[in-house]
């Protein structure tokens, strides 16, 4: 029997849901410094991207792009920065951020760079509204 999935307490921690795509369970940092999206593909013990066969891969790489072009259309940012790190959170997840000149790290890397900001409930509800309908969960 293989293991059952289930989200990193460390992601779940620090994000919020927005809903799941085919593959990936869509993820709002609650960090709002930045508007900032996490796809997990929703695969028991898949740290790397090369632990998912190449019918995932492919419908992780078509998510990563739906997902930028969601972000982009709603924010109007200048730079997206896609990363699957995994160095403090081993399950394979992948961070798209979008990002201003001008942002609270901008030219550098987000991490670390500023204390998170927490969102209004209002601006939060209204961002995960906008990402929802722009990704197609209604």
């Amino acid at each position: 029997m293989s293991e059952a999935w289930s989200l990193h307490p460390q992601l779940d921690n620090d994000a919020v849901g927005i809903g799941d795509l085919p593959l990936s369970r869509l993820l709002l940092s609650k960090d709002a410094n930045y508007p900032w999206l996490i796809l997990v593909p929703r695969r028991a013990g898949a740290v790397e991207i090369i632990d998912l066969d190449s019918d995932d891969r492919a419908s992780l790489m078509t998510e990563i792009g739906q997902v930028c072009e969601a972000l982009k259309d709603v924010t109007g940012c200048d730079k997206l920065n896609v990363a699957a790190l995994g160095n403090q959170v081993p399950q394979l997840h992948v961070h798209i951020i979008a990002r201003r000149n001008g942002d609270a790290a901008w030219p550098r890397p987000v991490w670390g760079a500023a204390p998170a900001l927490e969102y209004d409930a209002a601006e939060l509800e209204a961002f995960m509204g906008a990402i929802r309908r722009r990704t197609g969960f209604g």
